[in-house]
Order: C-alpha cells, then structure tokens, then sequence
C-alpha cells in the first residue's frame, strides 16, 4: 500500500472535533448498535463517533438524516440505507458483510437502535447466526422523558406507540392499569389529545404525567399536571409540533380486601365482557389484571354461569 492510500485511508476511517481529525482505530467484526442524538447533535459519544467512523459498513433508516450527523463531524464513511421497508433484500447484505469479517455499524434516524424501530430483527439475525453484537449506548428519548418529568424512576416500563384507534388505545392502556411503575410512551403531536383524555378516563383523571416535547432541542418543553389537566390543556391547543413522550406516574397503591374485590367484580361483570371488566377491577383496585380475571372466571364458574 503505498503512501497516498494510506493517508486516504486514514482521512476516511477518522472524526472531526473543533477542526481536529482524530484517526477512529480498526473495529473487530461485529455488529454494532450505535445510538445517535435525538436532537441537538452534540449530545453523541466519542465511542460512537470513533464507531461510525471505522465501521467497514455503516447502516441506517435514512441516509439523508445520518449524512447531516456526519457531516457534523466531518466522517466520510457511505451510509447505507436499512429499514422496514428493505429489510429482507439489505438485511442479508449486511449479515453477508458479518460472514465476511466486516464490522457493520446500525443507527437509527435518532435515539438507540431496536427501540421502535426495525433493528431489532437485524440484531436477533445477527446473534442467531453467532456473530457479536456490540451496544454503543447513548441518547434514548424514553430515558430523558423520564429523568425530566420529575415522576418516579425506580421502576418503569416503555411501551413504544400506542394503537392509533380508540378502541384499541384504550383496551392497551387497560393493560398497563395496574403496573406499579412508571409508564412511557411514545405519541405523535396529533394524536396526544385524544391519547390524553383516553388515558385519564381509564389510567384515572388524577393520575400525574408529563408530556415531553422535542426533547434536547431548542424549544424542549415538559408539561407536567395530571391526565386530566394535560387533557384539558391540549383539547385546546392547535397544531401541536414535535416529537412527543409521554410520561405517566404509577398508580397509588390501594388496599382492597376481598369481600370488596369480590363486590367490584360481581358488580361490574353485570354489564361487560368478562375481560373488559377485569381490566376496570384491575383500574379501580389496583390489584393485577391476570389475577382478576381468573377471579372472575372463578365466581362465574361457582354461579354456574
């Protein structure tokens, strides 16, 4: 190899920082899950940069969004593009360049890989097959809503995009009822109204939560109140812009003993399906569904019904 490819080599496999180059060192094959900032460009790692640099295969949802980022930082690497709509022709690519040695690098448009988005399958291809797969972690919208929404952190739980219809939407939220924990959602900015007042009419009106809007950029806001007050609040609001999380406190804890929980059933198995009036029971007494409904089954059973 003779001195000018050299020098192009190491030009292309390197970084800009305040208008220094810094050479990204050689990557062991791998599959490499790098997440990316989800809004203000500087929050990226020095991992990460080194990673998207000296990867011999850089994949992504869009290559318009990933060229910006690197641009940023003056990383020449081609990025390649991998999503759900080309999954099944560029995902054997990608393990063909594993097979072959190669290190691949997978980000999303923004965040970290596999959270709501299609890497999951490459990831689950990738370790099926025996290749490793290597996290690079970083920005994550879901951990920045929580540690900004001032509710409790000591146990949460993501559950990506809510159904788009009602019906759906609500019998989703009907599941998480009961959880003691914090939940977290991901809403598009038209449809966190409707979202917001199917939330407070099954999750409870005085429940706390926190809309989380455009987070990491410039007009970053988190409106805190209870469902029914942020409900409120966007029935009112027009166009509302922005990547949304939204954050809902967990239940409070409800002692119920069980003449009563058996009160509440028998009462509202009156005038709804068994499954839907277990999913209100779990709402009201903040008892397990799962546990509900077989108690339900039971009393129905012993009625001979």
């Amino acid at each position: 190899m003779n001195e000018e490819t050299t020098a192009e080599a190491t030009t292309r496999r390197s970084f800009r920082l305040h208008n220094m180059a810094v050479p990204a060192r050689p990557l062991e094959p791998a599959l490499y899950l790098v997440a990316t900032p989800i809004g203000n460009l500087g929050d990226i790692t020095l991992r990460a940069l080194e990673t998207l640099a000296g990867a011999d295969v850089l994949a992504c949802e869009d290559t318009r969004v990933t060229r910006v980022l690197l641009d940023r930082y003056g990383i020449q690497n081609r990025p390649f593009s991998y999503h759900e709509h080309n999954a099944d022709e560029a995902g054997p690519r990608l393990l063909q360049a594993l097979e072959a040695g190669r290190s691949v690098a997978l980000v999303s448009d923004a965040g970290t890989p596999l959270v709501s988005d299609p890497g999951y399958r490459l990831a689950q291809q990738a370790i099926t097959a025996g290749y490793r797969v290597i996290p690079i972690p970083g920005a994550s919208a879901p951990l920045a809503a929580l540690v900004g929404s001032g509710l409790p952190n000591d146990a949460f739980l993501f559950a990506g995009f809510l159904p788009v219809k009602d019906k759906a939407r609500r019998d989703r939220l009907g599941e998480f009822a009961a959880a003691p924990a914090t939940l977290i959602f991901f809403e598009s900015p038209h449809r966190i109204g409707a979202t917001l007042l199917a939330a407070a009419d099954v999750l409870g009106a005085t429940r706390p939560a926190s809309v989380c809007r455009e987070l990491t950029k410039t007009y970053e806001e988190f409106r805190r109140g209870t469902l029914e007050e942020l409900a409120a609040h966007y029935q009112q609001v027009e166009n509302v812009k922005g990547e949304i999380v939204l954050v809902v406190g967990p239940p409070e804890p409800v002692e119920t003993d069980e003449a009563d929980v058996e009160a509440v059933l028998a009462d509202l198995s009156k005038t709804m399906p068994t499954a839907k009036a277990a999913t209100e029971a779990a709402r009201l007494t903040g008892l397990p569904r799962k546990l509900l409904y077989q108690r339900l089954l039971e009393l129905k059973g012993a009625d001979g019904r």
